[in-house]
């Protein structure tokens, strides 16, 4: 009846105060140089519906927990389909499997680790040339594209599938026609193609690599040390944890895993990821198309316009505009959770109250 109630009135549910967490100082928003009246324009925006179906929006300024609100009536403990930002866990998972020495360097070929889901498809001696970092920068050579409704390797087709590895590597190797440039052409000697059967690939490379289920590394060597508890997997019909998407967890939680990108691996004292590959996650390998910018190690590059100064960000991004956000030079991270999974432009809503509100509430 009260979830009727608040849909009636148009009505958003908010948090209470900020609460303590023992990994989170908590600070007034003005005592780091944030504006609470930008704020509180920001929050009566997404009330007001300008940014359709905003769930909750938090923000985190030199290290402290400074803004936390939530839109629905789910609230802080609620786990939020994550979407794609899981891939962005991926690869931190698979730079922890090579700190500790489970797989050898990130030029690693991924054939040997997945070899037991063939005989594959199309078989091509550049599919044994396919690498750790070429799944990292969605640049292998499979003729695989979501964003492309006839590729083989639609992510919709993988789901058709039990084995959504053999799917990946079934698929024949891409072609480029004159008016694509080849890798070799191209900056970084790369040729973008968003593919998450090669993210689902690349988080059985790791399990492989490890011995043990992808949730479980994942808990010892990532979310255990962030004191992230309680995360929700989905996974395939054979059981493979999808590391290409839907992986559940609390705002706070991707909080946490943008400011482990901010502080360069580090959390609380920790060195949770090697400086080395968290600085390399954040570095341009590849380049997406001229609007987008460039791509990291399965994060996204943007540059925030906020009046009229250009912010280089960190983003991990997912269906429907969620989004974990890493400003380096205002030392911010802004997390936005939404439910705009059959609206037009849910990642333009996103951004524009990211650059438009969060941040240009920054001093």
């Amino acid at each position: 009846m009260r979830s009727l109630l608040v849909a009636a009135l148009g009505l958003a549910l908010v948090s209470s105060p900020v609460a303590a967490d023992p990994a989170w100082p908590v600070a007034a928003p003005e005592s780091q140089g944030v504006s609470a009246e930008g704020l509180a324009a920001m929050d009566a925006a997404v009330r007001a519906g300008t940014f359709q179906k905003i769930t909750s929006v938090l923000i985190a300024r030199h290290g402290r927990l400074v803004h936390e609100v939530y839109f629905d009536e789910a609230g802080r403990e609620s786990r939020r389909n994550t979407r794609s930002v899981t891939k962005t866990v991926t690869a931190m998972l698979a730079g922890a499997a090579v700190a500790r020495g489970d797989i050898a360097s990130v030029d690693a070929p991924i054939l040997p680790f997945v070899a037991d889901h063939g005989p594959f498809d199309n078989p091509d001696p550049r599919k044994a040339a396919i690498t750790v970092e070429d799944l990292l920068t969605m640049s292998s050579l499979l003729e695989c594209d979501d964003d492309n409704s006839f590729s083989r390797g639609n992510e919709e087709r993988m789901y058709l599938i039990e084995d959504w590895v053999k799917f990946a590597l079934d698929l024949p190797i891409r072609g480029f026609p004159a008016w694509i440039p080849k890798p070799a052409d191209q900056p970084y000697g790369r040729a973008f193609s968003y593919c998450t059967a090669g993210v689902t690939t690349l988080g059985a490379v790791v399990q492989a690599a490890t011995g043990e289920p992808l949730q479980t590394f994942a808990r010892d060597a990532l979310f255990g040390p962030l004191g992230i508890e309680g995360e929700q997997w989905q996974t395939s019909p054979t059981g493979l944890a999808q590391g290409g998407g839907g992986l559940g967890l609390r705002s706070r939680d991707l909080l946490t895993l943008g400011q482990l990108l901010l502080n360069q691996g580090r959390w609380d004292g920790r060195q949770v990821l090697p400086e080395a590959f968290a600085k390399a996650v954040t570095t341009p390998h590849s380049t997406v198309d001229p609007e987008r910018g460039d791509y990291g190690y399965l994060v996204w590059l943007p540059t925030y316009q906020v009046n009229g100064v250009a912010h280089p960000a960190w983003a991990m991004a997912g269906t429907g505009g969620n989004k974990v956000v890493i400003v380096p030079d205002l030392d911010a991270v802004v997390v936005v959770t939404t439910e705009n999974y059959n609206v037009r432009n849910p990642h333009g809503l996103a951004d524009a109250l990211i650059a438009g509100h969060a941040l240009a509430a920054m001093k």
